[in-house]
């Protein structure tokens, strides 16, 4: 499996492409089953299983082993990486990897929903100078 459905912060391109190291191809996708939360206190969601969910994301295709080391050092202890299935715009569906919060942190999360449009205009520019993952990078 070398697919990964991102629901948050890697939906952006120029974010995927620093963390993986390189610039990858995707389409949209579409998780059944996941809630995408807030996390208290910052401007990055987190997913959680959640009977009756959807949450719409990207699926980037042909992730190289060197960027899936580098994406797991990125996502931190928080996360951990899951198989999923995915519909994809074509309208099939593709077994692929994400990231779920881990349950032991399931306590950081918020009640109400991740807005990843609340990340483009708010979020994206502190994420990207105070996110630790971007340390375990180097």
């Amino acid at each position: 499996m070398d697919c990964l459905f991102a629901y948050g912060t890697l939906m952006c391109d120029d974010i995927m492409r620093n963390v993986a190291g390189c610039a990858l191809s995707h389409t949209h996708g579409v998780l059944r089953g996941y809630r995408r939360c807030a996390v208290k206190g910052e401007v990055y969601p987190a997913l959680v299983s959640h009977k009756g969910g959807l949450v719409e994301g990207i699926v980037y295709h042909d992730i190289p082993d060197t960027a899936w080391i580098r994406l797991d050092r990125f996502e931190g202890e928080m996360y951990e990486r899951r198989s999923v299935n995915v519909v994809l715009a074509d309208g099939g569906d593709e077994t692929v990897y994400t990231y779920v919060v881990r349950p032991q942190f399931e306590g950081r999360l918020d009640p109400k929903d991740g807005d990843f449009e609340t990340f483009l205009r708010s979020g994206k520019t502190p994420f990207e100078t105070a996110y630790p993952g971007y340390g375990a990078l180097k």
